[in-house]
């Protein structure tokens, strides 16, 4: 992929964050990987989305430095960088500040399952991480968030691709999938499961989570190996 493609991927997916309403002043972005050169492109840093252009998306390495454009990258570059080392089969990071999904992050709540909107693409809740400790707020805060994300999922034995979503706690939700698109699609699904759950649960406090037959059948039948929704 040359960068002008990569580039102009991850501007698109940036867009469509704001297009969904995902996006505030310029809170969240969104980034696009090549894996095979080990770059990937993100928004720059503090750019209002109202005037952001395609070859003012920066690309950098897995290490975080710059290799090809004149702005600073993102502050969150370092978290898109650990989420690729850590998660090999994704290709785009979305990373927004959305209403409800942040509620849910600053509740420091795990976003449960409680029907089909949301188990028709993640299975199961989506995990809130613990705090950050002191040590790693005064450290190498975004890598260390980076970091933290990628612990959760090893620690609770959840895969990267059946829950590509995190909400980190008193922070905000990152999604993830093939590439930038997809990542923007987990992030709007997130936010619409986020309100419907932050509803459903001031309606019923004691709302069970949705039966595990009936997540196993919204999700596999998209995710499944005999997927059967859509067209072929």
């Amino acid at each position: 992929m040359t960068f002008e493609t990569l580039r102009r991927e991850c501007w698109a997916a940036n867009m469509a964050l704001k297009e969904e309403g995902l996006i505030v002043l310029s809170w969240g972005n969104a980034s696009q990987l090549d894996r095979e050169k080990k770059v990937f492109a993100i928004k720059p840093s503090g750019v209002s989305y109202d005037s952001l252009k395609p070859e003012d998306i920066v690309i950098v390495n897995l290490d975080g430095e710059t290799v090809d454009g004149s702005l600073r990258p993102s502050s969150d570059t370092p978290t898109h960088a650990e989420l690729y080392k850590a998660f090999p089969s994704i290709g785009g990071v979305v990373h927004t500040h959305s209403r409800h999904a942040t509620a849910w992050a600053q509740a420091g709540r795990d976003l449960p399952c409680l029907g089909t909107t949301h188990a028709d693409l993640f299975y199961g809740s989506v995990p809130c991480t613990r705090q950050l400790k002191d040590s790693e707020i005064v450290g190498e805060y975004e890598k260390n968030t980076g970091l933290l994300i990628a612990e959760t999922f090893n620690t609770r034995k959840i895969e990267p691709f059946a829950v590509p979503a995190v909400l980190v706690m008193s922070h905000g939700p990152f999604t993830w999938g093939k590439n930038a698109a997809e990542a923007v699609h987990a992030a709007v699904t997130l936010e619409e499961a986020a309100a419907m759950a932050a509803a459903a649960v001031a309606l019923n406090p004691e709302i069970p989570g949705i039966k595990q037959s009936l997540l196993d059948r919204h999700y596999l039948r998209k995710h499944g190996k005999n997927a059967y929704y859509g067209q072929k």
